[in-house]
């Protein structure tokens, strides 16, 4: 019989689950609204309920908004933590699913899980270690695959809350974070583009100057991150980067800002095949999921 896995992306706007066995094999999807942590984890449990008792689930991986516990030593572990998300801080996440459906579970961060989905199930990515991932939307986050595993340390990357330079001539937004203010998620999340201009970055038009902010924001953490990390491909994913033209806007500025002193031919000339939309989609998150919950099995 088909070994089948059940996949989590628990984000900051929405869950998403999914039973599939790889991204061409999906057995089931659902998504729904991130609520209050008791009515949205048990959805996610009621989804994947029918599968446990058919025995078609081995394993569930949940890559979730955070921060979170990732330390398994931890009474915590499997927690979301300090996050600024209303009824969700110290939310035990991992456990609550696990005790409902008795299945081993995975866990890791949301961006950490799609990172993992880009890398497992795209062969090219698996010669690209160092890899990142980034996403912008709701929040900003990064993930990232060093010698194959997830990027774990103190906690876990949290380049979303990056200091950048911010000249207040030009951009006189204090920013949006409401623990640092103008750290990078704070200038360049979607909700900090809407308090900004006013309204949703979506309906902004295509020559609107928040364009050109966005793109030398994001510039400057994958610059710092080229810096600091050395990495090999970072694949630029969320709501944000979708909006036309902005990853070539991006891919022009870091190349300006690193100002040739970065000498690879990556960013010099095929800079278009080091900064790249995620070949998975919208589905890198809950399939980076399913990665970790096969593996898990795998071990």
């Amino acid at each position: 019989m088909k070994k089948y896995f059940g996949g989590i992306e628990a984000g900051g706007t929405k869950f998403v689950c999914n039973v599939a066995s790889s991204p061409d094999d999906v057995l089931a999807d659902k998504r729904f609204p991130t609520t209050d942590p008791v009515e949205t984890i048990a959805k996610a449990i009621a989804f994947f309920q029918p599968y446990i008792e058919k025995k078609q689930v081995e394993a569930i991986g949940i890559a979730a908004f955070g921060p979170v516990d990732l330390d398994a030593r931890s009474k915590t572990f499997g927690y979301i933590t300090t996050t600024p998300k209303p009824g969700w801080a110290q939310v035990d996440l991992l456990g609550t699913i696990q005790r409902a459906l008795r299945v081993p579970c995975a866990f890791d961060t949301d961006v950490n899980g799609a990172a993992q989905g880009e890398y497992y199930w795209n062969l090219e990515n698996r010669e690209l270690d160092p890899l990142l991932y980034i996403t912008v939307g709701t929040g900003i986050g990064v993930g990232g695959i060093v010698n194959g595993k997830t990027l774990h340390g103190l906690i876990h990357p949290e380049a979303g809350h990056m200091f950048i330079p911010h000249n207040r001539e030009t951009d006189p937004f204090p920013g949006a974070c409401p623990y640092h203010e103008d750290c990078l998620e704070g200038l360049a999340s979607g909700p900090s583009m809407a308090k900004r201009w006013g309204q949703p970055a979506e309906t902004l038009p295509d020559d609107h100057p928040g364009w050109n902010l966005e793109a030398m924001y994001i510039g400057y953490l994958i610059s710092n991150l080229v810096l600091t990390l050395s990495p090999k491909r970072i694949i630029l994913g969320g709501g944000v980067p979708q909006h036309p033209g902005l990853v070539e806007k991006v891919r022009s500025d870091v190349k300006e800002q690193l100002n040739g002193y970065i000498q690879s031919q990556k960013i010099m000339a095929t800079i278009d095949e080091f900064i790249v939309p995620p070949s998975l989609g919208s589905q890198a998150g809950v399939m980076g999921a399913i990665a970790m919950a096969k593996q898990l099995v795998e071990r």
